[in-house]
């Protein structure tokens, strides 16, 4: 049997008092292999980023920094193609999945009327994917392309590497829901060896193109870098998988409009306001204070970002997990793993946006060249309290969607336009500091309490 389909629980199989102390801690914090290599690819990611930091302050200028940050803000665009349909294939196919397991060779076996609707789960969203792609190709390219000429960016020769990021991340979209039936498929483990794996050869990608004096063409580099990884692991490593589910089945089949429309529709007004706040940030920054800032705003954001999604990783890798005991009607059994990896979690993320604050502030006051490419203490600290803020809403939205629920639109909506709204009038006059406080404002003052009593809600109709 596959390892993804054994117990994720991340114990040894001897007794407690056998173990060394590393294991037990291990243990105690709930890192199960899973969670192991998530935390390894986000370690990779930061340790990675201060290599691709330091040879962006090294070896490109202010300006081609900022320009460099713009691609990465316009490439967030693809989440209005993507329209949070991801979150509903997890969660919709880890219902399935309890009721199948992969044999010796790859293949699933188990329940023939879930494979036959997880097969046509697969055929729907690939086909829904193909046409996203399409049009994020053409829409975000000229769009895209558009807001670059119009700026400070219109003197820089922009215009190859744009067309070869756009098409390389529309073929990635393309194969992202594939990853998703992985992941609800509860393969997560491999899911999170291969995406380390990808994250290495994106990295080294970048350096190269940096190093080579090519700066701009670096994010172009990184996705190819990334396709050529997504069609080795879903093509050769996965093939038996796949083929499984290409094999017409007679039995029942999901049906959009009742088993996916319902969540899907949720999810796709609050993902696409939630960019109006999430990304708001970077092309204020770009249209009211030049390149420079929008460059110190992009890497420092990156930073927060990054944090965020390593701590995340203890909840985040059980969400298959929470569906299969959903799907079994052990609620008892979810919300004590839930409320122990949520503390877990947000212990990390204090910890963790302590160290990143704290080695902002050394650097700015030992004068480093590196502080002068991120935000000053204050806008960065306001920033690591808005996603220290936003961490257990976060966590209990994904608790919720485990039950194929969306109760998070309106609340959604109103604070993702509070937020953008605030990021634009403070950040408009006030650069950074002002954008950075208008997002923790909201967030701290409507968003996580309202998360909090439409999770406590959901969690009484159990």
């Amino acid at each position: 049997m596959d390892p993804e389909n054994r117990s994720t629980s991340g114990a040894s199989d001897a007794p407690a008092a056998a173990r060394s102390w590393p294991r037990r801690m291990i243990n105690r914090l709930e890192v199960d292999r899973a969670v192991f290599f998530a935390l390894l690819l986000r370690f990779w990611q930061l340790s990675g980023g201060a290599v691709t930091m330091a040879l962006i302050a090294t070896f490109l200028t202010a300006q081609t920094q900022g320009v460099f940050y713009a691609f990465a803000t316009l490439m967030a665009l693809q989440s209005f193609f993507e329209l949070g349909f991801s979150i509903v294939i997890v969660n919709v196919a880890s219902h399935e999945w309890v009721n199948l397991r992969l044999d010796d060779r790859g293949a699933i076996i188990g329940d023939a009327a879930a494979l036959s609707r997880l097969a046509s789960l697969g055929r729907f969203v690939v086909r829904w994917y193909g046409a996203a792609s399409l049009l994020f190709v053409v829409f975000v390219g000229a769009g895209g392309g558009l807001f670059l000429s119009l700026g400070e960016a219109a003197a820089f020769d922009w215009q190859a590497p744009w067309t070869a990021l756009v098409l390389a991340t529309g073929v990635l979209l393309c194969l992202l829901p594939l990853n998703a039936v992985l992941e609800g498929c509860n393969q997560v483990l491999a899911l999170n060896k291969f995406r380390l794996a990808q994250a290495i050869c994106a990295n080294l990608a970048v350096w190269a193109t940096i190093l080579l004096g090519l700066g701009l063409w670096a994010p172009a580099a990184a996705t190819t870098a990334r396709v050529v990884c997504e069609l080795y692991f879903l093509g050769i490593r996965y093939r038996r998988f796949w083929q499984s589910l290409l094999v017409k089945h007679l039995g029942p089949v999901i049906h959009w409009k009742t088993d996916l429309l319902p969540m899907q529709w949720r999810l796709s007004v609050s993902s696409s306001v939630a960019f109006f706040a999430m990304n708001m940030m970077v092309p204020v920054m770009y249209i009211y204070h030049g390149l420079e800032v929008n460059g110190r705003m992009g890497m420092t954001w990156t930073l927060v970002s990054t944090l965020q999604m390593a701590t995340l990783a203890w909840v985040q890798t059980r969400v298959p997990k929470f569906g299969m005991l959903i799907a079994v009607g052990d609620f008892a059994e979810l919300d004590r793993i839930f409320k122990r990896l949520t503390l877990i979690s947000l212990g990390m993320i204090a910890l963790a946006n302590s160290a990143a604050w704290a080695g902002i502030l050394a650097l700015t006051l030992a004068g480093s060249s590196l502080a002068n490419r991120l935000l000053d203490p204050t806008s960065a600290g306001l920033l690591f309290l808005a996603t220290f803020a936003y961490h257990v809403p976060h966590c209990q939205s994904m608790y919720v969607r485990a039950h194929k629920r969306e109760p998070f639109l309106v609340v959604g909506v109103v604070s993702s336009l509070l937020s953008g709204g605030l990021v634009w009038s403070l950040g408009a006059p006030w650069g950074p500091v002002g954008a950075a406080a208008g997002y923790l404002a909201v967030v701290a003052l409507f968003t996580a309490p309202t998360t909090w009593m439409i999770w406590s809600q959901c969690r009484r109709e159990h």
